[in-house]
């Protein structure tokens, strides 16, 4: 497991791709600290955490489209199949990758704060709350892609497949101001990860929302342990 936990690493920054999510997450985190921070002279950093929120959901694809695709794609899956690691395990040390490579990516926020301190005092209860909001949401994205690649084997499909996904979570919160039916509309309210989120941007880290992001991941997880179980019998 760890020595598949490397070798993902490595993958990421040995290829353009890890340097590539970084740099545009730090872009994307640059731009709106300037927009909202620097430029409207304020210490409030809930703006800047909000607009990261669509940010993250397109990249989010781009960094988990190789994970288990490109296995598939070169065949290595089958000798990562009967490696004496677990199907769980193969599946925690890529999801845990690219959560290594998507925490180090949101630091950049951290930095931004770090840099009000400098001139000001940014209320720090909010900023760990955003930051934490920022990462449970990657979370859950993270394994709902990985799923998403475990089912083919091409990489543009499993990013487009990813951006469907983070679509289809932003079209939720219109769903629920268009459809009649008040059972629908309380699924899709609860389905939200944007109404999960906000609560984070005002600094408010509820437990039902930390439980909602990690019951997420840890759903797509199995569900990506269950199409490699199937892959090895098949």
């Amino acid at each position: 497991m760890k020595a598949i936990l490397k070798r993902e690493l490595r993958a990421y920054f040995r290829s353009p791709l890890g340097y590539v999510f970084i740099s545009a997450m730090y872009f994307f985190t640059g731009f709106y600290f300037f927009t909202y921070n620097i430029y409207g002279n304020t210490t409030e950093t809930s703006s800047l955490f909000s607009m990261m929120f669509p940010i993250v959901l397109f990249l989010v694809p781009v960094l988990t489209m190789r994970l288990l695709s490109e296995e598939r794609r070169t065949k290595t899956d089958q000798t990562l199949l009967t490696s004496p690691v677990s199907r769980f395990g193969i599946v925690v040390s890529k999801y845990l990758a690219a959560l290594c490579v998507y925490a180090l990516a949101i630091s950049g926020t951290l930095v931004m704060a770090i840099v009000l301190q400098i001139y000001s005092r940014p209320d720090w209860s909010v900023v760990f709350g955003n930051f934490t909001g920022l990462f449970l949401m990657g979370a859950a994205l993270i394994a709902v892609c990985l799923f998403i690649s475990s089912l083919t084997e091409n990489q543009v499909i499993s990013a487009v497949g990813g951006f469907g996904a983070s679509l289809l979570l932003i079209l939720l919160d219109a769903l629920y101001f268009v459809v009649n039916n008040r059972a629908l509309r309380q699924v899709f309210r609860h389905m939200s990860f944007n109404d999960r989120y906000r609560g984070f941007t005002i600094g408010v880290v509820g437990f039902a929302d930390v439980i909602f992001f990690i019951s997420v991941a840890v759903c797509f997880l199995l569900f990506t342990v269950i199409v490699l179980e199937r892959r090895r019998w098949n």
